[in-house]
């Protein structure tokens, strides 16, 4: 619909130009979408903004862009209301022809953009030796939309895990490892670890708890950043069977991802203190090297600074950072960069940005974004934990949301007296289960906290993946009744005349201005909002408009609307990372 409102705003351009004799310099936008059906389709109030500069009255300034104006091929005649507003419906012939288009187009008429960039976007990274929990639901979610989507648009888009796979703690557990499992130090054997969460507490008690411990544990970490073999080898062993516990994980969500773990950008730390210290950034505080940033304080006042080496001479966090974002723009070519984590982090990542700009090494031209979201919490309004007090881990809640499903599609099929093979119903369950957990996340505003609820994600009704899975079974139910094959739908002729089959339509041709619009703002409840939407104007047209039992032509021309209503769930859903059902 974009294109169809700059194609009116040329055309208003043009008659404006004719009834007046020159470009016109107007403040307001020359056309707009109009915020009330029965004002039709689009609106303009430039005869308003006119009046003043003109020194005539709105509707007679409105009267000569009519004469003017040529939209006969779009729009049913133009109706002037009010002060001066001028009102345009689209034509039900040419909403067919563009839906005619859509049908004909794999991509449903959605073009690939003409300035494709090179984009990285970092998301869920977890860390090493401990499970991904709730925590990490949002990042890789969210992250893995905004990629498919840019991907989608023709982008050349790198997905990058930043594993957490570097730093002290990795001391304590290489030195608790060689106290338990001392052969892992020297052979090539593969180690199964068991429990990492179990392995990792019972060293960090060690740690806390003998001196002589943490000695060895500080020892073991400059080991490992000077390369030492039996510290290397059992790094290695750590995070090989911790990426085959993230790998499971990400198998079931169909997320795919790079990993760049903290460890790959450690040959390029030292490079970033010389860069900053070339750009006269760096400076030396209290032993540690620092930049002072502008417009950051610490609570006494004073000018913050972001340290980048620490006064033992150790790097950290926001030094892989600094030497994360300088690789990607100098090696990866990255044009626009996404950052998705929590909230918490909008600080450290606007440090990082400042330093890197002042640094030159990120020219205007690239755009550096991080993407912040809020927490999951439960019922109760707080943050999402188990019983116990504890985070919970993100392996049981997905289960949990699988069993769920499981339980909802069991006891359907017996209030509806059918049977169903087991494998149906598993695959059904983890589809609806998985889907739920990543509809219900997405579908709100990324910036806020939302409350987490098994109960409302599942349900078949509202706002939910249940919902738009269920539009679109109801459409390969139509396949199935009438032995319809969609495909062979080709070249036919629409005819769009019920006030349901109108708003169907209409909305059907928005889809490539919403993905616009989360590709730009990085907020996919839109797309979540439109699919909603789209899925009730499917149900209002289908309850009000019979498809298999119509009179042709009318009979084909709403098979195809079904099939494009199907299709554009299909593609949409896809995007989000939710598959399809054919049958629920």
């Amino acid at each position: 619909m974009k294109s169809i409102l700059k194609t009116l705003e040329t055309r208003f351009d043009r008659a404006l130009n004719a009834a007046f004799g020159a470009e016109l310099v107007i403040s307001v936008p020359v056309v707009g979408v109009a915020s009330n059906p029965k004002f039709g389709d689009y609106q303009s109030n430039v005869s308003l903004a006119l009046a003043k500069p003109l020194g005539q009255s709105p509707r007679g300034i409105a009267d000569q862009i009519l004469q003017h104006l040529e939209v006969d091929d779009l729009c049913e005649p133009p109706t002037i209301a009010g002060p001066g507003f001028i009102n345009l419906t689209l034509k039900p012939t040419f909403l067919a022809e563009q839906l005619q288009q859509m049908q004909a187009d794999p991509r449903l008429g959605i073009e690939p953009i003409a300035d494709p960039q090179r984009v990285i976007v970092d998301f869920s990274s977890p860390n090493i030796a401990k499970e991904m929990h709730v925590g990490h639901l949002r990042s890789t979610i969210i992250g893995d939309c905004i990629a498919r989507i840019l991907e989608f648009q023709g982008n050349d888009v790198l997905r990058l895990n930043h594993v957490g796979d570097w730093g002290t703690q990795f001391g304590m557990l290489i030195t608790y490892l060689s106290e338990v499992h001392p052969a892992a130090l020297t052979t090539s054997d593969a180690l199964d670890l068991g429990d990492l969460v179990a392995f990792y507490k019972k060293a960090k008690q060690r740690f806390d708890e003998d001196e002589d411990f943490q000695v060895q544990s500080r020892n073991a970490v400059v080991k490992l950043q000077q390369g030492d073999s039996e510290a290397t080898q059992a790094w290695q062993l750590l995070c090989d069977q911790s990426r085959r516990e993230f790998e499971k994980i990400y198998r079931d969500l169909d997320i795919e991802l790079t990993e760049r773990g903290e460890s790959f950008y450690n040959p390029f730390l030292a490079d970033v203190l010389t860069d900053l210290d070339k750009a006269g950034l760096l400076e030396t505080d209290q032993g540690a090297q620092c930049v002072f940033l502008e417009g950051f304080t610490n609570k006494q006042g004073d000018p913050q600074p972001l340290i980048v080496q620490k006064s033992d001479g150790g790097f950290n966090y926001a030094t892989t950072d600094l030497a994360a974002l300088r690789h990607r723009i100098t090696a990866e070519s990255a044009q626009r960069l996404i950052y998705i984590t929590d909230a918490g982090q909008a600080n450290h990542f606007a440090q990082v940005f400042q330093v890197a700009r002042r640094a030159q090494w990120m020219p205007e031209t690239i755009q550096v974004v991080h993407m912040p979201f809020g927490l999951v919490q439960g019922e109760d309004g707080k943050k999402l934990k188990t019983r116990s007090g504890k985070t919970i881990r993100l392996r049981d809640l997905l289960d949990e949301a699988v069993t769920r499903a499981q339980t909802d599609i069991e006891t359907r099929l017996a209030e509806e007296d059918r049977t169903e093979s087991p494998d149906f119903i598993a695959n059904a369950a983890q589809v609806i289960g998985l889907g739920a957990v990543k509809y219900a996340d997405l579908s709100q505003n990324r910036t806020s906290n939302y409350v987490f609820s098994y109960d409302k994600m599942l349900a078949l009704q509202g706002n939910t993946a249940p919902y738009m899975l269920y539009a679109y079974v109801r459409v390969q139910g139509i396949s199935r009744k009438g032995k319809i094959d969609f495909s062979q739908l080709d070249d036919v002729s629409l005819i769009i005349a019920e006030p349901s089959e109108l708003a169907l339509a209409k909305h059907l041709l928005q889809m490539q201005d919403i993905l616009s619009e989360v590709a730009a703002d990085l907020l996919p409840n839109r797309l979540c909002q439109y699919l909603f939407e789209l899925s009730q104007k499917f149900n209002q047209f289908y309850d009000q408009c019979p498809v298999l039992n119509a009179e042709e032509p009318a009979r084909t021309s709403r098979l195809v609307l079904s099939d494009l209503t199907a299709r554009t769930l299909k593609l949409g859903l896809s995007l989000l990372g939710i598959e399809v059902l054919e049958r629920m």
